[in-house]
């Protein structure tokens, strides 16, 4: 169950009136790898397959799907089990000293550990000459993806409560589009699925409806993403690490408007 209805007070001028009213609902979802709890994550408990994938990629414990032996859903006790293969290991020393980092909740995202986690992994990984550097695609497919993106999103229409996130082609196709109400969840799902298949994002784009934090922009650097686009605001934090990594970051993607906030050249008018 993703949604409920409750009754509510709606307030509108001078008068109240008793109505009924959707809701999302957060789940808290436990991520069993090689048998051992690795983090609880509180999200939308629908294509949480995704999520683990997304989420163990983010912060570097995998680098391909390939690298999962084996990957199982309980939805009844709200369990993600994945069997890595035998000769990865999961390097968890810099979360030893903070055991609420094994939770990320809706809200902030990821804590500072598993933030330091996704940047050692990125310096690890040779992002000085981005491969997609040479990516372009016109600001009317980016706005006309945004449009669709909202159009795809029922959840967010409906409650207001959930985040969305789209892959698109080069050409503005929708490759795919899922929603959680932690916009850092939605964009692991959207990074899990395209791992799954098999789709290299070095030739995508990828748009959001939430705030383009540092969290974000971190996930979508770590999957090599030439371009995050959003409805909403940049934070100086997702600002900062765009433009040091070379990620194109555009937001208040709104009618035919739009901030390029880092690496305009992406974009063609």
């Amino acid at each position: 169950m993703f949604k409920r209805v409750v009754d509510i007070t709606r307030v509108h001028k001078n008068s109240m009136e008793k109505v009924n009213d959707t809701i999302v609902i957060e789940t808290p979802v436990d991520l069993i790898v090689n048998g051992e709890p690795l983090v609880n994550i509180v999200c939308l408990a629908k294509d949480i397959n995704y999520l683990g994938i997304g989420f163990l990629y983010s912060v570097g414990i995998i680098n391909s799907f390939i690298d999962i032996e084996d990957l199982s859903v309980d939805e009844v006790d709200n369990k993600i089990y994945i069997q890595l293969k035998n000769d990865i290991k999961v390097d968890l020393t810099l979360l030893q000293d903070n055991p609420v980092s094994r939770v990320i909740d809706t809200s902030c995202g990821i804590s500072s550990p598993w933030r330091n986690i996704i940047k050692k992994s990125l310096d690890n990984q040779n992002l000085s000459h981005r491969k997609n550097d040479d990516f372009r695609v016109s600001a009317e497919t980016i706005t006309n993806a945004v449009l669709e993106m909202q159009k795809k999103t029922p959840l967010f229409k409906e409650t207001g409560g959930c985040h969305g996130a789209a892959m698109f082609n080069q050409k503005g196709d929708i490759i795919a589009v899922l929603e959680d109400i932690g916009r850092h969840n939605a964009i692991d799902k959207i990074i899990g699925y395209a791992l799954s298949n098999n789709i290299d994002m070095t030739h995508h784009f990828l748009t959001t409806t939430g705030r383009l934090t540092g969290d974000s922009v971190l996930k979508t650097i770590r999957a090599d993403i030439p371009i995050l686009a959003s409805l909403s605001a940049a934070i100086e934090s997702g600002v900062r690490l765009a433009f040091g990594y070379g990620l194109t970051l555009i937001g208040f993607v709104r009618g035919k408007k739009m901030n390029i906030y880092t690496h305009p050249h992406r974009v063609q008018v």
